[in-house]
């Protein structure tokens, strides 16, 4: 009879181990998830920014920003379109394309940021072009921006 209850006993100490050990898994895959989270998002950010900036330096006549983010897909101001993205990236963190529009001065858009109010998990170490982006309160506050004068900038 005394068998039995060691083996009982032995069983839930390995289910309560192995209970931890999943805890502390899924811990670390979390954290893994959300950095590649955030670099997916400075991937994209930048490439849309690059896009807006195509756009601007390759305006036929006065210089000009999109009037929205679908014109980097197919801009039709030439006899044949050009395109600057193949597609309109989803922001990593909503799954969506819901970027918001940063507004240029003259109306268009000169970037775009995340509508995610998380905390960013980097907050250094960024690159010379995303300087600004240190120590930054949310994935909402990284703005992605072209200004022409300095080739891209981050806000």
């Amino acid at each position: 009879m005394g068998n039995r209850g060691f083996t009982y006993i032995s069983l839930l100490f390995l289910i309560a181990v192995m209970g931890i050990t999943v805890t502390a898994a899924a811990g670390v895959w979390s954290t893994a998830a959300r950095r590649e989270a955030e670099e997916e998002l400075l991937f994209r950010g930048m490439q849309i920014q690059s896009a807006i900036g195509m756009y601007y330096e390759q305006s036929p006549g006065a210089k000009a920003y999109p009037r929205a983010l679908e014109d980097l897909l197919k801009d039709n101001r030439y006899p044949v379109a050009k395109r600057y993205l193949r597609r309109l990236y989803e922001d990593p963190f909503t799954g969506k394309p819901d970027w918001e529009p940063i507004k240029a001065p003259d109306g268009g858009i000169m970037g775009v940021r995340s509508v995610s109010e998380a905390e960013p998990m980097k907050k250094k170490n960024f690159p010379r072009e995303l300087a600004g982006f240190e120590d930054r309160g949310s994935y909402r506050d990284w703005g992605f921006v072209y200004v022409p004068s300095r080739g891209g900038q981050a806000t």
